[in-house]
């Protein structure tokens, strides 16, 4: 087990100081959410949502599992680059195991995003965003968690691809629609019936209906525990999906 987390903090290591070393990606990555944030949130002010809360409260928790969705679907590209460059093959030659090299760059993942959901969170309360901070936190936790699922898909498609023009379409096909049904921008009961209904079927629409809770205060609610649950799941069948394809593509 010491040697597992010592790999695991020598591979985060790394691809940290590689993030630290490139501001560009640690600041421009926020600035979709953020120009939603400053051109779309104002519209929506004191508009009836159909939710408990403020718009503010209703649009944040979505933005910040945006940021999330979107961010961390693409980190597969940084294992085609690898790949192309020999770097992913020198690195499958240790000794490391195979869940260590995943682990040390989702975790790096989810410190990215978290920072920056910090830096949307403070804009937000800029701007009239009012949440208890223990709601806050349980966001942070939820962009956390969906950054490790999510990343480790990335990364398993990347592993089994061969380029980068297979890779980018697949998960435009997947994180649009994503977003479209799990009610990021606005609550999915303002739609018909019909669609509210096959937003269920959307692991992400319980993500957002809990962090929506957590920003007004309802932390004990049905929706949060469902969150967690679905959030927890789709984490673990993730890291044990890419470390097999990690494995696979070793062999």
């Amino acid at each position: 087990m010491s040697d597992f987390l010592s790999d695991t903090g020598l591979i985060f290591g790394r691809y940290a100081r590689q993030t630290l070393r490139s501001k560009v990606q640690m600041l421009f990555g926020v600035l979709m959410p953020l120009l939603y944030l400053l051109f779309f949130g104002p519209l929506l002010t004191d508009l009836p949502l159909g939710s408990a809360g403020s718009s503010w409260q209703v649009l944040v928790p979505g933005l910040l599992l945006q940021l999330s969705l979107f961010g961390a679907s693409f980190c597969g590209f940084g294992i085609i680059v690898e790949k192309q460059y020999g770097v992913l093959e020198r690195m499958r030659v240790t000794p490391v195991s195979r869940l260590a090299l995943l682990l040390g760059r989702v975790l790096r993942d989810a410190a990215l995003f978290v920072f920056q959901s910090v830096l949307l969170v403070l804009a937000a309360l800029a701007m009239g965003l009012r949440a208890p901070l223990p709601g806050i936190l349980v966001g942070f936790a939820f962009v956390a968690v969906l950054t490790v699922a999510l990343a480790s898909l990335s990364y398993a498609l990347a592993v089994k691809v061969t380029a980068p023009q297979e890779f980018g379409p697949v998960i435009n096909a997947v994180t649009m629609p994503s977003m479209l049904l799990s009610g990021l921008m606005l609550p999915m009961t303002l739609g018909p019936g019909w669609l509210d209904v096959l937003s269920h079927f959307m692991p992400f629409r319980y993500l957002v209906d809990a962090v929506r809770s957590a920003f007004t205060g309802d932390y004990a609610s049905a929706s949060v525990l469902h969150g967690s649950l679905v959030a927890l799941a789709l984490a673990a069948a993730s890291v044990t999906l890419c470390t097999r394809a990690f494995r696979r593509s070793a062999a």
